[in-house]
């Protein structure tokens, strides 16, 4: 899909993530699906509640995921 979001679970990523990798992944995300780089000011609000959600999502997803061989996340 897009290839400059990285994975961002163990053993890709030998540290949990932190909140900033998990917002830059949401915005290309979020990018590539829109199709916008920068949205116009008439559509900030959406882009950007679609970026919170979706590292929300994400960091829960993290959070939930059982890696065999690898500690949870705390």
């Amino acid at each position: 899909m897009c290839r400059s979001i990285k994975t961002l679970r163990p053993p890709a990523l030998a540290e949990e993530a932190t909140q900033d990798e998990i917002r830059a992944a949401a915005l290309q995300y979020v990018r590539k699906v829109s199709g916008f780089r920068v949205p116009a000011a008439h559509n900030q609000e959406v882009f950007d509640q679609a970026v919170e959600r979706i590292a929300q999502a994400t960091a829960e997803l993290l959070d939930g995921l059982e890696v065999r061989g690898a500690a949870r996340r705390a």
